[in-house]
């Protein structure tokens, strides 16, 4: 990059939300009402990079496209995002909760569980154990925070 953009881009982080917002405005003009500084600043630093070095190519944008098109037949954003991290259609989850091993078959739209569906593992979690749980925490398919 260049030193004017990356000079350009580290005042940013010194710049006064109103500022933030007024250059917001004359990048994209429209007005940046009720967004968050994190957001402004790197909305702000793809268009300054964008301006001086170009956007994506058209190939790139026709992919982005067709990717996006295909995400969304017959889903919506809510599984979308959940069909990436879901296991494989029948596999099988255990967990053991209070000394007795509990049993999820994972469907391609869904879940099974004793024999009737459901729609997500945090369903299953809290007919398990009676209260809220996240679903994949539960039947260990995330990481523990440390």
């Amino acid at each position: 990059m260049t030193h004017r953009v990356l000079a350009q881009i580290a005042a940013l982080a010194k710049a006064s939300l109103p500022d933030l917002k007024a250059q917001y405005n004359d990048l994209f003009g429209a007005e940046a009402t009720g967004i968050n500084r994190a957001f402004l600043e790197r909305r702000i630093a793809y268009k300054l990079q964008e301006l001086a070095f170009g956007g994506l190519s058209q190939p790139v944008v026709a992919q982005l496209d067709a990717l996006a098109r295909a995400a969304d037949k017959g889903s919506t954003p809510r599984t979308r995002m959940r069909a990436q991290d879901r296991p494989i259609a029948g596999t099988r989850l255990l967990r053991v909760w209070n000394g007795v091993e509990h049993s999820v078959t994972v469907l391609q739209t869904g879940f099974e569980y004793q024999g009737r569906p459901f729609t997500s593992l945090s369903a299953i979690a809290k007919h398990i154990t009676g209260t809220p749980w996240n679903g994949p925490a539960f039947f260990g398919l995330r990481e523990k925070r440390s």
